[in-house]
């Protein structure tokens, strides 16, 4: 399985049996529970545990009982010790004079105290409530003999469609050309029916639905529902917050349940007023500003959309009525708010990658009919969905000579057709045209071009089942480069001759570093998307970007040479690297270096020795010394321009006091 996943979809990075955990932990019955004659806190257990005479177990227990069934790690099994630290291995001991031949365990001490909190101090493992014999394997008797896989991030950033279980199962349904199952259905109130909810911004947020929920009950959820969200990574807490995460790992879907007696009025999503404050689940409280959507009613901010609800509409144990959002947002947006509170969450990792607006509806029937089957009390009793503008299906028209001269072998539209079929895509083949209709989970972004189209085709057929022909390659003179060969004689003095360090850094930098460096940020290029609020602007030189390199070293050195040999952008020209209707900024290279340590002069006239050196390595002229014109960032007495012929080509000098304190 985790082969076929990566030959074909996703790389799968590690397989771990939860079993192999739990290996020497079995069920056992205790027998007889008297007094240690030696220690008032221990105790003497006799414990079935299947291998036919009961085994001796001293045990510190403050729950154990005759008849009680109970995790037991025999001798050979590895525990944390009462539940800290590293695995230790259980031998045979005597303890305080009585020999134990095995651990009575609590949750803890195997790694299950999210799935079997303990409600005091020394409390072992109560397992009467599950069906098993004495010397069952544990790992059988609670069902965790599953097998994990752990993806690879990056290889499912552009599928938005595999951050849900099902999504996973629709790919393995096509490489194994099974039939999927379909997600529940349910039978929904009319619509219009629940509270209202109005949206202010569609750019951001395209889709909301709310389901009113009465007669719930915040009751522990049944065992089979924590034990899957456990086994995925997620704490399992109360029911009703159990099925939205549930219902979140199966479709990939968020959604978010609000205690319907604090929400006042009708749901509102907007965006937060300059200086309105929200308290989050998590007890945070967040500044916010008008870049940031909430969700809220008539009084104030209920949740931070797309990222985390607020405590004041929290599911307490007492709630019997919920509202369930689920909705979509614009992913740009969650993810500057994500980063702009470092809040990185189960739901803004998915909305990040732009969700699909129709998996609302997968989400809805899934939480419907759970509501259903565990608290049958439930009813659904009101269901609102805005969603003023459709989610259009991507068409894309791709050539079958264009996937024939791609894939090197003979494909036929029906072939080509079957195979997209098994992925959810419709297609009509006419003459040597395919017409591709993408379904709504691909079409957020990730499927669009012809390329695409030919990418799905490929990976189905199996990358491992192309024959490999051998690029033809025509070699001929090498072309001199006189610009690479500079750059390479340059890195090699630095690096080889004078001990320097090369960094790579970002070419956007943030505000701080420009006005550190005494930039004028008004005459560098901006970015359209940043990836960060306030890290907005590329480098117009290597300066803020080596000042940035320096603060974060000197968290770890006291002295250090660094240099840098890239690209600046400037707005001073302009050029066409291919089309003549692109037009990229000009992007000069510049060599950029700094000298840390405790020395100023020193520093300083170790800098000017490597620059006068250098021309005889690269085979120039000769740098002269001159002060012309201080530097911003420079101190007013220790500074230099450096001059080829009569051109200011570069500065040396110290960085000034307050340079090095912005």
């Amino acid at each position: 399985l985790a082969y076929d996943l990566t030959m074909s979809t996703v790389e799968v990075e590690g397989a771990e049996n939860l079993a192999d955990g739990l290996k020497g932990v079995v069920l056992g019955r205790i027998v007889e529970v008297t007094p240690h004659p030696q220690a008032d806190r221990l105790r003497v257990v006799l414990c079935d545990v299947g291998s036919g005479e009961p085994s001796t177990i001293v045990c510190g227990g403050v729950n154990l009982e005759p008849g009680q069934l109970v995790a037991v790690a025999v001798p050979g099994a590895m525990v944390r010790w009462h539940g800290e630290g590293d695995p230790v291995e259980i031998k045979a001991t005597k303890l305080r004079g009585v020999m134990s031949n095995g651990m009575i365990c609590s949750s803890g001490e195997i790694g299950l105290e999210e799935l079997f909190p303990a409600a005091r101090e020394a409390e072992i493992m109560d397992l009467s409530g599950f069906a098993g014999l004495p010397g069952d394997s544990i790992a059988k008797v609670l069902d965790l003999d599953d097998t994990i896989l752990e993806i690879d991030n990056k290889s499912l950033t552009n599928r938005p469609d595999l951050w849900g279980h099902y999504g996973m199962a629709r790919e393995l349904a096509a490489i194994y050309r099974t039939p999927l199952k379909d997600l529940p259905s349910a039978v929904l109130p009319e619509e219009g029916s629940g509270i209202p909810v109005r949206i202010d911004r569609q750019d951001r947020c395209p889709r909301y639905t709310a389901l009113v929920v009465e007669n719930v009950r915040n009751v522990p959820s049944p065992y089979w529902l924590q034990c899957r969200i456990w086994k995925v990574g997620m704490r399992p807490i109360n029911l009703l917050v159990d099925i939205t995460n549930y219902v979140m790992l199966a479709t990939g879907q968020p959604t978010h349940g609000f205690d319907r007696s604090h929400v006042h009025g009708g749901i509102r999503v907007r965006p937060a007023a300059p200086g309105e404050t929200l308290e989050l689940l998590n007890g945070e409280i967040l500044n916010l500003t008008g870049e940031d959507l909430v969700i809220a009613d008539e009084r104030s901010p209920l949740g931070l959309a797309g990222v985390m609800g607020g405590k004041r509409d929290s599911i307490l144990p007492e709630t019997t009525e919920i509202v369930l959002e689920a909705a979509n947002f614009e992913a740009l947006a969650i993810r500057r708010t994500a980063q702009r509170f470092d809040l990185r969450t189960e739901a803004s990792s998915r909305y990040e990658k732009s969700m699909d607006p129709q998996r609302v509806d997968q989400a809805l029937a899934l939480s419907s009919t759970m509501f259903r089957d565990l608290l049958p009390e439930a009813r659904v009793s009101g269901y609102t969905d805005t969603y003023p503008r459709p989610l259009e299906c991507a068409q894309v028209d791709v050539s079958l000579d264009f996937l024939r001269r791609r894939l090197g072998k003979d494909i036929a539209g029906d072939e080509a057709r079957d195979i997209l079929s098994l992925l959810g895509f419709t297609a009509t083949v006419d003459g040597d045209l395919l017409h591709v209709s993408v379904p709504s989970w691909r079409s957020t972004g990730d499927i669009s071009l012809p390329d695409d189209i030919l990418e799905e085709i490929a990976r189905l057929i199996g990358y491992e089942n192309f024959d490999f022909r051998p690029p033809q390659i025509t070699l001929s003179a090498p072309v001199n480069q006189r610009a690479v060969e500079l750059e390479r004689h340059i890195r090699e003095y630095l690096a080889f001759r004078c001990g320097l360090q090369e960094v790579f850094t970002y070419p956007w930098i943030g505000d701080e570093y420009i006005a550190a460096a005494g930039e004028d940020e008004r005459a560098m290029l901006s970015l359209q998307n940043p990836p960060a609020p306030d890290e907005g602007r590329v480098r117009s030189n290597l300066v803020p970007g080596l000042l940035k390199s320096v603060f974060t070293n000197l968290r770890y050195f006291d002295a250090f040479r660094i240099f840098e040999l890239t690209q600046v952008f400037r707005d001073d020209g302009y050029f066409s690297p291919n089309d003549e209707r692109e037009a990229l900024p000009s992007q000069d290279r510049h060599l950029g270096a700094a000298f840390v340590g405790d020395d100023p002069e020193k520093l300083f006239r170790e800098a000017r020795g490597v620059l006068e050196y250098m021309p005889r390595i690269v085979q120039t002229a000769p740098l002269s010394f001159e002060q012309v014109r201080q530097p911003a960032w420079a101190e007013k007495k220790l500074w230099l321009n450096i001059l080829l012929g009569d051109e200011v080509i570069g500065d040396l000098g110290l960085l000034a006091l307050k340079s090095a304190r912005a």
